[in-house]
């Protein structure tokens, strides 16, 4: 099992009158990627400005690889990167200048810095621009230029405040690819993004934050099973709308919703429906038993299907509510 490398405990933060955290916890294994999703002011963006020292809680305390953000500022900031959510290079630079400066900001010698520089640009597909000033760059590649002017130390984990945003989706991939490759190497990387196809792609384990907490964690797939697939059904004639949800609700044990005018849907809960009439013995519902029970009840299916909620639906499930969190 994995060592934890980011540890957060009971942490807390206010602006004002305004809670940004309460009593969030939060812990990611060593050389994998945490996705890090909420609302608008939940409180991510103040997680991250405590875990790069950049702001102190008020309370609780946290770790990266096992020196305090707070007591041992200097020790963690030597082992993290921070990438933000928009490029910080020089544009009148070259892609190489803007390296080998910022090579020599955090104290390398020259010739390290201009090695260091060289390996990068290699690595991440940028030396036929190395030469290039930035100001010539395409979004994608001054974005792909940020992300290793935080790779110059070799940092233990990376932040990544939604680092593809406003991007086409090439230039996502090709983030992508670069965030892919640096947790091969043994980076760990804690990633916001409001982008959730991008949490589902990258993403080993997931933390939601809401109101300032931690409210759900677990993989991708193990928070999609928190709300059960979903079973979709199209009529052929809406008149028959009545007697399609009666059958699903003997089916399944829950009522339908109607998506239109000749369309129903179910969510089917994570464990085996309780049993009823119709129902398969063991639990387990399966397209055939349905469309098996449309036809005895006459009823005409167009169509038919099975699918998993995606993160988007299991992301408005956890964070339905009603009131602004700022």
């Amino acid at each position: 099992m994995n060592d934890l490398i980011v540890v957060a405990e009971g942490l807390h933060k206010s602006f004002g009158d305004t809670r940004a955290l309460r009593g969030l916890d939060l812990s990611v294994p060593r050389g994998t990627v945490c996705g890090l999703l909420g609302p608008n002011g939940a409180g991510k963006t103040t997680v991250v400005r405590i875990l790069t020292t950049l702001s102190d809680p008020d309370a609780g305390h946290a770790r990266i690889a096992g020196y305090d953000v707070v007591r041992e500022a200097g020790e963690v900031r030597a082992r993290i990167g921070l990438a933000g959510q928009y490029a910080a290079v020089d544009e009148k630079l070259t892609g190489r200048g803007n390296l080998r400066m910022f090579g020599r900001l955090y104290h390398l010698p020259r010739r390290e810095a201009h090695r260091r520089a060289d390996e990068l640009l290699e690595r991440f597909g940028l030396t036929d621009a190395a030469d290039r000033p930035v100001l010539g760059y395409s979004g994608g590649m001054r974005r792909r230029l940020d992300l290793i002017t935080c790779l110059i130390l070799r940092p233990e984990v990376l932040f990544l405040d939604e680092p593809t945003t406003g991007l086409d989706p090439r230039s996502r991939g090709e983030i992508w690819d670069g965030i892919r490759e640096l947790v091969a190497d043994g980076t760990t990387v804690l990633l916001t993004t409001q982008y959730l196809d991008e949490a589902d792609r990258l993403a080993d384990d997931i933390a939601v934050v809401d109101h300032g907490q931690v409210i759900a964690t677990g993989t991708p797939d193990e928070l999609k099973a928190t709300i059960g697939d979903r079973l979709d059904v199209t009529l052929e004639d809406p008149a028959a709308l009545p007697a399609a949800m009666t059958v699903l609700n003997t089916l399944t044990g829950t009522d339908p919703t109607t998506t239109g005018a000749d369309r129903l849907s179910v969510v089917l809960p994570g464990a085996p429906p309780v049993a009823s009439p119709g129902a398969p013995p063991d639990g387990r519902l399966r397209l055939a038993d349905v469309v098996r029970e449309l036809d005895r009840a006459e009823v005409a299916a167009a169509d038919v299907s099975l699918r998993r909620p995606t993160l988007d639906e299991v992301f408005l499930r956890l964070t339905d509510r009603k009131e602004t969190v700022r």
